[in-house]
């Protein structure tokens, strides 16, 4: 079995450019495959991971090449390897308290970052890069990451959002092992429902995506891939604490039942439990509250029928208590006593995944995923209710083959997506936006690959959705290489969504402004569906400086909107109002990134956005509020490595960020007015980690070390149930400097 579609993307990176290469697998120490591991040449951007029967085919072989391995948070490097025609077997041994290595040596030269080989402009995030930070939850997991920026959405919840292109997260497809994941109701706060620690690889793909994921991605698609139970170690404890009341505790204990089945289970918690207010606004900086989140998950592997299976089961229990510090729930809720708010969430997860590899035809295989979730939530912002509760299902049949060669490669299928909807609103008029959607499609997926200097991926989505009719999604992907160290890669697709306005806005609830839906008989709210066009272009130069290996990447993307939900704040600072677009929407971005290693174990990663976003309004156009037009970012990261296990990591991340247009508040009182612009402010966030063994590490860090926080976060704070109460004005830190500690303990 050559492996299984559980990842397009992984299924086509196994046929990239190249001019000779190296096939192998890679095996733990019981001769079982490992999956999802890094296989990489030395002191290159070459690298390939394993597809799930462990197996990889690497690109660029020469035979004076350093082959790495990188698994476990641990890099093993091979040396003499010298035909490429001889498939080789590599097998990771737990190197813990063995000094006795002589062609193995352990040490961490790969880029925790991964550019994308294939005709996509995709970015992966390894398990290395994830632990650079405290990284509690996916929505934390990117501070990191230049391509992604984020930043909190308003300044009662506590919850962080995160931008792409210069457009929030609704925008992108976020899935989770390509199962559609943060959608409709969790679309608010559904990154933070997937703990760090159960991450083993984030990927992260600029502009519109490949067309087998669905039709919603208009600025890109995020992919997380959990651990998996055939390669997860027995026991895994991460203990978190900060001096801003947080505490946060993982554990992860797998079993392997035999050599068919294995288990994880996954247990998370988190609490905040004392009152911060940083600024002396007598609000909460950040909200009280706890997480319960439960995960099972079975993975079935017969390789000799060549099947594969990965089931799971989660629970979530999340629950947060914002407003001011005398508000009390039991006492004054939906009262004028205090203001106060709680958002409590409930949620069950259960998925499936099938794969299936024809045994005379290893390049043929075929995949179903399906999935249901029930979600949900009862909340309040002061006197404002919103209570949302969403059942879905869904299934991705999909099959891969090749026509004549393996240059010629190509996915089709069909998929089925359920949406039911119960929404209440209580601004203070009560009303129920109930519904149900759903939508049946299907895709073909056409991929070249002249095994030299070109590659494209071509696909073409037809669905048909109760509210939206029928429509085509095309999209398409291509990657040149002239000259070895040159690539450019172009991309161009349509994306149509609905837009879930309460829930994509529920910031907006903490406020005094009203909701005003200016509808023009659209099928959902009034309205209609949201519709762009993504194009890209990207280059990236690979060179030396003074001998060493650097890059540079340069990419502009345009995003134009043929139809938008114009969520317009700048009318009035007493109301919001929703309405199809009425002219043009556009966000254009452009992003240079710098990449070197100056010296062993010291990289450093730099990158500068533009961004050039702007919409007519019914009051004209403008640009886009609370989005800094200029925004620079670095990251840099040093390890020392000795050959007892023992080791430092020191990472080093700062964040300016340029002036943002206000949204109009010329209409409150003029103690409760925002200037037009803010200033530009720049962060710091830091951290050391101090491995100990294999086995055992500790870290220390922290976030905003420059103390920045923005000066007023709360219009009308004194009077918070008066009409000139908001507090989503948010474009900087609420909370000053904060610091963090932790442990980590293994037992492989």
């Amino acid at each position: 079995m050559k492996k299984i579609i559980t990842s397009v993307f992984l299924l086509s990176a196994a046929f990239s450019y190249a001019q000779s290469a190296l096939k192998g697998k890679v095996t733990d120490q019981n001769n079982q495959p490992i999956v999802g591991a890094e296989v990489f040449w030395e002191s290159t951007d070459v690298s390939v991971t394993t597809d799930e029967e462990g197996n990889f085919e690497i690109q660029d072989f020469n035979p004076s090449a350093v082959l790495g391995v990188f698994y476990n948070n641990q890099t093993t490097t091979f040396k003499d390897i010298k035909d490429e025609f001889q498939a080789i077997t590599i097998q990771v041994k737990d190197t813990f308290g063995d000094t006795s290595l002589d062609e193995v040596v352990v040490r961490d030269t790969s880029n925790s970052l991964k550019k994308s080989k294939l005709a996509t402009n995709m970015t992966t995030m390894t398990g290395k890069e994830l632990l650079k930070a405290a990284c509690c939850n996916l929505a934390e997991s990117f501070e990191t990451n230049p391509s992604i920026d984020v930043n909190f959405s308003d300044a009662v919840t506590g919850n962080k959002q995160i931008k792409m292109l210069g457009l929030t997260s609704p925008y992108i497809l976020i899935a989770e092992e390509n199962i559609p994941s943060v959608r409709g109701a969790s679309q608010a706060f559904g990154l933070s429902f997937t703990p760090g620690t159960w991450v083993e690889s984030i990927q992260v793909t600029k502009g519109a995506g490949t067309v087998v994921n669905g039709y919603e991605s208009i600025s890109g698609q995020i992919n997380t891939e959990l651990i998996k139970p055939a390669t997860d170690i027995p026991l895994f404890v991460n203990i978190y604490g900060s001096t801003d009341a947080r505490f946060e505790g993982n554990v992860h204990l797998n079993k392997k039942l035999n050599d068919k089945w294995s288990s994880s289970l996954f247990v998370h918690g988190n609490t905040r439990v004392a009152k911060n207010d940083m600024n002396d606004d007598g609000f909460l900086d950040n909200p009280l509250g706890h997480q319960i989140n439960v995960m099972n998950r079975w993975q079935y592997q017969n390789l000799e029928k060549g099947i594969v299976g990965f089931f799971s089961a989660r629970y979530l229990n999340d629950q947060k208590q914002g407003g001011e510090l005398n508000f009390d729930k039991h006492r004054d809720k939906l009262t004028t006593n205090y203001w106060g708010s709680e958002i409590n969430t409930n949620r069950v997860d259960l998925s499936s995944k099938l794969g299936y590899v024809f045994p005379e035809m290893p390049f043929q295989n075929m995949g179903l995923q399906t999935a249901f979730s029930y979600h949900k939530q009862d909340s309040y912002f002061g006197l404002n209710q919103y209570n949302i509760d969403q059942q879905s299902f869904y299934t991705n049949f999909i099959f891969n083959s090749i026509i004549n060669n393996t240059k010629n490669k190509f996915s089709t299928g069909a998929s089925f997506t359920y949406d039911k909807f119960k929404e209440f609103v209580a601004l203070p008029t009560d009303a129920n936006y109930n519904r149900i959607d759903n939508s049946v499609g299907t895709f073909f997926e056409y991929t070249f690959d002249n095994l030299k200097n070109f590659n494209m991926i071509a696909g073409l989505r037809a669905d048909y959705h109760n509210r939206m009719g029928f429509f085509l999604t095309p999209r398409l992907h291509t990657r040149y290489t002239p000259v070895k160290g040159t690539t450019i890669k172009a991309s161009v697709g349509r994306g149509k969504r609905i837009n879930n306005i309460f829930a994509e806005n529920q910031n907006l609830f903490a406020s005094s402004r009203q909701f005003n839906i200016i509808g023009n008989g659209g099928k959902t709210y009034g309205l209609d569906p949201e519709i762009a066009w993504n194009y890209g272009l990207s280059v990236t130069q690979e060179f030396k400086l003074f001998g060493k290996n650097a890059d540079v990447t340069a990419d502009f993307y345009r995003t134009s909107f043929q139809n938008q939900i114009v969520t317009d704040i700048d009318y009035s600072a007493r109301q919001v109002r929703f309405y199809n677009l009425d002219g043009d929407s556009y966000a254009n971005s452009f992003q240079f990134d710098f990449n070197y290693n100056p010296f062993t174990n010291f990289k450093i990663r730099a990158s500068y956005k533009y961004y050039d976003l702007a919409t007519d309004y019914e009051n004209g156009k403008l640009q886009r509020p609370l989005q800094a037009k200029h925004r620079f970012f670095t990251n840099l990261e040093y390890e020392t490595r000795q050959r007892n296990g023992k080791n430092w990591r020191f990472d080093f991340t700062y964040n300016w960020i340029g002036k943002q247009r206000l949204p109009n508040t010329s209409d409150n009182l003029p103690e409760n007015r925002f200037p037009e612009y803010s200033n530009p402010f720049g962060t710091i966030n830091a951290q050391i980690t101090r491995v100990f063994s294999k086995r055992f590490e500790v870290y220390v860090g922290g976030e905003n070390i420059s103390n920045y926080q923005q000066h007023r976060v709360i219009l009308g704070a004194d009077n918070p149930f008066g009409d000139n109460f908001d507090s989503s004005m948010v474009y900087a830190p609420i909370f000053g400097q904060m610091y963090y500690a932790g442990l980590r303990f293994s037992l492989n």
